[in-house]
């Protein structure tokens, strides 16, 4: 059902980013290991600050997935209504072409 306010009311696939992460954390740490080993300290590092955010970026999903279905829905819970005081999201700008 769309209500027009899904910019401001939508919710995010917590599960398939947890699993992006973990695939991302993998190759991450492959990475850094493998730069290490080979003697690409740049690429390493590189590899090592992505390893922080995407470890960064997992803490905050595990941390919304505890939260319940506030965060993460099932199936039985309908989409969020807009909120009373504020009008719905009236769309992209449109432009006049002359």
């Amino acid at each position: 059902m769309r209500t027009g306010s899904e910019p401001v009311t939508a919710r995010s696939a917590l599960r398939a980013r947890f699993w992006l992460c973990v695939w991302g954390l993998v190759w991450a740490v492959f990475g850094t290991v493998a730069f290490a080993l080979v003697g690409r300290p740049g690429w390493a590092a590189a590899c090592g600050v992505l390893w922080l955010v995407v470890t960064a970026d997992m803490a905050m999903i595990l941390r919304h997935i505890r939260q319940g279905p506030h965060y993460q829905p099932g199936r039985d819970v309908p989409p969020y209504q807009p909120p009373d005081n504020e009008p719905p999201y009236p769309g992209p700008p449109r432009h006049r072409h002359s």
